[in-house]
């Protein structure tokens, strides 16, 4: 499983960027992307998101 942006619903807010202790989540066209490499998988910026755009797949 892996963890995705569902750019429709992101509205570039920032708040996963802070949460993701891996650093592996940056703004690009004020939508957040997250980089597969450095991600961890943990989850914890799904829970961080106030739109629901982070979704574990």
């Amino acid at each position: 499983m892996s963890v995705i942006v569902k750019f429709e619903k992101c509205e570039g807010c920032g708040d996963c960027i802070e949460t993701c202790p891996c650093g592996a989540i940056e703004l690009k066209d004020v939508k957040a992307v997250i980089d597969g490499e450095l991600c961890a998988d943990c989850g914890a910026c799904i829970d961080s998101c106030p739109t629901h755009a982070i979704e574990m797949e």
